[in-house]
């Protein structure tokens, strides 16, 4: 933007010298005085290339094409010539007084300019100075409108600056609210699940953890068993409510980062106490992934192993971790009870999975293989912007 309007300012200004320039040209002057018309030419162009100079420079400029007036109209008067001015060059001045200058030095810069104009006119004995109430309705027309015209379009320019500034302050006052309201929300979110969700969880685990060493007084291991995964499971869904409140509260750091890929050993050991072997296999070598992507698949790993447990056959499961160039895949097969082939169950949390792997682009695949026995998931998601 600002190179294109210095490119229309050098514009303006070429043009105002070629025309300035050229009148005093055509006048006659150049054939009876060369030498002095040339050096008046070049002030000509020195002070109407001026105009393309930065706006600090209003009123320098402004007093240089008042310099060349009289001296244009010097030359004239010396050699008995008639008056040809041509404005260009002085109007445009009068404009950028208007437009750059305020305050006194705009004021006084406006004079000048309408002095030079009365005094350019009599020194050569124009007609117009023979008439005050022409040389009066010039003088305006030539030096003070233009000045008007710049201080306008200035104030237009300012006004709408303003109103700008005042549409990107309610917008962002708006944006505020918006987010104090999304903060506020969670916040009651959080409470919510605190009150509610967190105190029944930790009930199950102490009541699990009662029974698991009552029961082990009484030798029933089998039911021991049970009841230490119930405590380890109600302990890892209280790390990850409290994870999620922090978040929901603005407080994840560091410390309370959530988890991915490289924390899924966690929930190996996890179903590993309930009874699950997995077998887990990484093809290829690991990259680092966007934080949002790392976390949704290790959610996703987790409802397939959560599925695993609960829907399969007790045993083993059998997970591939896959990192390619542009994408990462999971692969995950585990027995299951002899269903019939038509009409499978299919566990509830796919849907989940779905959704998680198609906000990130990515595909879903599960079934039964041929056999009937054994259920397969597999997942494929790009690696992109998150």
């Amino acid at each position: 933007m600002t190179r294109s309007l210095a490119r229309q300012s050098l514009v303006v200004a070429i043009t105002a010298a070629v025309v300035d320039t050229t009148i005093l040209a055509l006048c006659g002057v150049f054939s009876t005085a060369p030498w002095q018309t040339l050096a008046v030419m070049a002030g000509i162009v020195a002070a109407d290339l001026a105009l393309a100079a930065p706006p600090r420079t209003a009123a320098v400029v402004a007093v240089a094409q008042v310099v060349v007036r009289l001296a244009e109209s010097v030359l004239m008067m010396r050699h008995g010539l008639t008056v040809r001015f041509a404005d260009v060059g002085y109007l445009v001045a009068g404009y950028r007084a208007g437009a750059w200058l305020t305050g006194l030095r705009s004021f006084l810069t406006v004079a000048i300019l309408c002095a030079g104009f009365v005094t350019g006119h009599l020194l050569v004995g124009s007609a117009t100075a023979g008439d005050w109430r022409l040389l009066i309705a010039t003088t305006v027309s030539v030096g003070v409108v233009p000045w008007l015209v710049g201080r306008y379009t200035a104030a237009r320019g300012a006004y709408i600056a303003d109103l700008e500034q005042q549409a990107s302050l309610r917008e962002q006052e708006q944006r505020t609210a918006l987010a104090r309201a999304v903060a506020d929300e969670r916040a009651a979110i959080a409470r919510d699940l605190h009150d509610v969700i967190s105190h029944h969880v930790s009930a199950i685990g102490i009541h699990a953890g009662a029974a698991r060493l009552a029961l082990a007084d009484a030798g029933d291991t089998a039911a021991t068993r049970s009841l230490s995964a119930v405590e380890s499971s109600s302990r890892a869904a209280m790390v990850d409510l409290r994870r999620q409140l922090d978040m929901l509260h603005g407080r994840e750091d560091d410390s309370q980062r959530q988890p991915g890929l490289s924390d899924i050993d966690g929930l190996i050991d996890h179903v590993g106490a309930a009874g699950l072997e997995v077998e887990v296999v990484v093809d290829g070598t690991p990259v680092t992934l966007p934080d949002s992507l790392d976390l949704t698949l290790y959610r996703i790993v987790q409802e397939i192993l959560t599925n695993a447990l609960r829907h399969g056959d007790p045993g083993h499961a059998r997970l591939v971790i896959g990192y390619r160039r542009d994408r990462v895949t999971i692969a995950a097969s585990n027995p299951v009870p002899a269903v019939t082939v038509s009409s499978p169950e299919v566990p509830r949390g796919l849907g989940g999975i779905r959704r998680r792997a198609e906000l990130f682009g990515g595909t879903v695949r599960y079934g039964l293989d041929s056999t009937g026995r054994e259920w397969h998931v597999d997942v494929e998601i790009p690696i992109g912007e998150s």
